[in-house]
């Protein structure tokens, strides 16, 4: 396929992209930025974890992009006493035929809202590691493969209090973005209290597109052009992560670890996916410098100095991004 039949086609599928936009701005007050995150985590087949205070409508959002789909949806509300089966199913003993036959978990949904992850301890996360990255899940002797799509859409606390678990560096890492969610403008606050603050506000969205439309589209996005010197520019900034001396020396004393190769091809795919949705089939540096934050937050480990003095991920890749010529 030649550039403008892909440029033709692409300008024919992504006409859903605004409909779910719309549609979830029905309930959804602002957060362009988390809808757009979660619209390219549908494009790309890929999980999202959601970090933000109580009450920042990260459930609501998940839940709005959902409903604007024709799939499964369950949602799992994370707790320190949750235990493994209930994620993912168990064997059921049947003693009038002395059998054991398998009780598949809500884990088996197309869209899974893992609400407060860091609330279970490691062998609940452990569990769901598997079912993120191999798309399976084993339950005795047997392992049963997962719908497709496939996609974990999870909320997290970033308060440290009791009761809560820091998920470990592996898990994290099967994230294709960690989106900060930040508290609404005043503006935007003003429309939440007329549009909220009633016994009975709208919380549901109606199903506006189809698997099969979502997988010709993914099928589409793959096709996306990425220059070699955008290419280029990708590996440069990933690599500046692990050997931030080539760069900025004074990164060398904030970086403890740096970011992993799936950081490099999440990257890249991620930003096929929003050239799709602005309906080019081509990928600009602009749409790397968009996504390098939400792609790299999780995914480096800042050095003890630079959490001594208060230097968040944002700042490092901030200075990353200055550092790295652009092509």
């Amino acid at each position: 396929m030649n550039n403008e039949e892909l440029s033709n086609q692409i300008a024919a599928s992504c006409h859903w992209v605004p409909t779910v936009k719309e549609e979830m701005g029905k309930v959804l007050v602002g957060q362009a930025d988390l809808v757009d995150r979660l619209i390219v985590g549908l494009l790309c087949k890929s999980h999202i974890l959601l970090e933000g205070v109580p009450g920042l409508a990260k459930t609501l959002a998940i839940k709005a992009l959902s409903g604007c789909l024709h799939t499964d949806f369950s949602r799992l509300q994370f707790t320190p006493d949750l235990l493994p089966s209930d994620l993912i199913g168990t064997m059921i003993y049947n003693p009038k035929e002395s059998t054991f036959s398998p009780k598949l978990g809500p884990i088996f949904s197309n869209v899974v809202l893992a609400d407060e992850i860091n609330r279970s301890p490691a062998k609940v996360q452990s569990a769901l590691l598997e079912a993120m990255q191999e798309r399976q899940v084993t339950i005795g002797d047997t392992t049963y493969p997962l719908p497709n799509p496939f996609l974990v859409l999870a909320t997290q606390n970033p308060i440290d209090q009791e009761g809560t678990y820091q998920l470990p560096e592996a898990q994290l890492d099967r994230f294709l973005f960690k989106v900060t969610v930040d508290y609404p403008t005043p503006e935007e606050e003003l429309i939440i209290l007329d549009r909220m603050a009633t016994s009975a506000p709208v919380y549901e969205t109606t199903p506006v597109v189809d698997i099969d439309t979502i997988s010709k589209s993914v099928d589409l996005v793959n096709q996306i052009y990425i220059d070699p010197a955008v290419r280029k520019y990708i590996v440069d900034i990933i690599h500046a992560t692990r050997y931030p001396a080539k760069v900025d020396k004074s990164l060398v004393s904030l970086i403890r670890v740096g970011a992993s190769p799936r950081a490099t091809i999440n990257l890249a795919l991620a930003a096929r996916a929003k050239a799709f949705m602005t309906g080019r089939s081509f990928v600009t540096p602009q749409d790397i410098k968009d996504l390098a934050h939400d792609i790299l937050r999780h995914r480096i480990l800042p050095s003890y100095e630079a959490e001594a003095e208060d230097i968040s991920t944002d700042t490092i890749i901030d200075k990353i991004l200055m550092k790295v010529p652009v092509p």
